[in-house]
């Protein structure tokens, strides 16, 4: 389609969509402007400035490829990284593995250390007949180069073997405390029930890192990693990496750059989507909830009757503070009649710019499209509030293409990805900032 420097959206609150349970609160009238950054990428997943001062930025391609972007959005010739010889092949109607995340050291200046979440091969050490192994790997930036990184540097840190090629997750931050944090999706398939996942699920399996939020010591416990003494496993059974579990496909997590909270989006199977904040370890409630609903995985097109407050082992399920539902449509049945909101949602960040006021404060997310059966992203906003379901309302909503990730400057300013094409294909891939309309 067509492209201009420029959208602007009047808002004046397009939509707004309380939630049962959800607290009032006070919603903001924003024109949000949307300024090409920079385009011609085939799947641009994720972007993060390059902390070396130069205020330029890296971009992960899911493809296998990172960029780095000047300040002025320009791409250089020269890959960061690129991984394409290391990944699996891409589906490119549809996939979800890929390089999805990375992470540079809080010493990156010093170290020159950072690190990634890709998509490889099955290793042979792998259960028969699964789909891939997720890597989290450590590379250093070239000594010579600080534009590229040095490829014969890799120190494979975890390996992660996954049943199907959907639900990796895949954002890796570091947390103000200085852990690395790792976002884990069940395995894939549906309800987390398919082959290669355990009876109770992978989300409720606290005995394996699927599903769940890990959290680890990369500066200790050479070659590998460290476990935090205070990680709610340490001493008990369960897996010590593990900081919260009972996720389903936390796709993007993020940090509060104010107030240091773990923002957690974790994608819905067919009903509801939510945003947990994470601000302390244990079960989130997949598959035994939806959101704040109970959940069926043998009828998963209307919630369970009832279901139980506390996981298998004995832990209490910690509800969403958003939750929203999903337009749901198989065999071309939308469960929610004619109203669209959303099918896979996308997290972002708390806005702490300057440019758009009105924002400051408020969870700035989207979803992939409002509608499974057309691109229709949309970027939605948040109320935080002290009890409850947080009230929301839709920002923007993209017509003829899918949204992919948000990314936050040094300067805390916000920027979201975009696709026109379903699957990693083409050169449709671009990123907008987001900007006052008014302007």
């Amino acid at each position: 389609m067509p492209l201009s420097r420029r959208i602007i959206a009047s808002i004046a609150v397009l939509v707004l969509l309380l939630p049962a349970m959800a607290q009032e609160a006070d919603l903001v009238d924003v024109e949000l402007g949307l300024e090409l950054f920079a385009d011609g990428f085939t799947a641009p997943v994720y972007m993060t400035p390059l902390p070396d001062g130069s205020g330029q930025f890296v971009v992960l391609d899911q493809i296998g490829v990172v960029y780095v972007l000047t300040a002025e959005g320009q791409r250089l010739d020269e890959p960061f990284l690129d991984l394409r010889d290391r990944t699996v092949e891409l589906r490119e109607a549809f996939d979800e593995r890929g390089v999805l995340g990375i992470a540079f050291h809080p010493d990156y200046a010093e170290n020159r250390r950072f690190y990634v979440h890709y998509s490889a091969p099955l290793r042979d050490e792998a259960p028969q007949n699964w789909d891939h192994t997720a890597h989290i790997s450590e590379f250093l930036v070239s000594q010579e180069d600080g534009n590229v990184a040095d490829m014969n540097t890799e120190r494979v840190i975890l390996q992660v073997d996954q049943p199907q090629f959907n639900h990796d997750g895949g954002s890796i931050e570091f947390g103000p405390d200085g852990y690395l944090y790792i976002a884990f999706g069940d395995g894939g398939g549906a309800n987390d029930t398919a082959m290669g996942h355990p009876p109770i699920g992978h989300g409720q399996d606290y005995n394996t890192l699927l599903g769940a939020i890990l959290r680890i010591d990369i500066d200790r416990g050479w070659p590998g990693y460290a476990i935090p003494q205070d990680n709610p496993l340490v001493g008990q059974e369960g897996r010590d990496e593990i900081y919260a579990w009972g996720m389903r496909n936390p796709y993007r997590m993020s940090f509060d750059a104010e107030t240091g909270d773990l923002y957690v989006a974790d994608v819905g199977q067919i009903l509801w989507e939510e945003v947990n904040l994470v601000n302390e370890p244990g079960n989130y409630g997949w598959n035994i909830k939806e959101g704040t609903h109970c959940f069926d995985p043998a009828r998963n097109f209307e919630p369970a009757a009832s279901c139980a407050d506390v996981g298998p082992h004995g832990w209490p399920l910690i509800d969403p503070v958003i939750e929203y539902p999903n337009t749901g449509p198989r065999d071309n049945v939308t469960i929610h009649g004619d109203q669209e909101v959303g099918t896979t949602v996308i997290g972002g960040y708390v806005y702490r710019g300057n440019a758009i006021p009105e924002l400051q404060g408020m969870y700035v997310y989207g979803d992939w499209t409002a509608n499974r059966n057309e691109a229709a992203g949309v970027i939605f906003a948040a109320a935080p509030q002290d009890e409850g379901l947080w009230s929301w309302q839709q920002l923007h909503r993209f017509d003829g293409s899918y949204v992919l990730s948000f990314g936050q400057g040094e300067d805390h300013e916000l920027y979201v990805t975009v696709i026109d094409s379903r699957g990693p294909a083409g050169e449709s891939g671009r990123i907008y900032k987001l900007v006052p309309g008014s302007q």
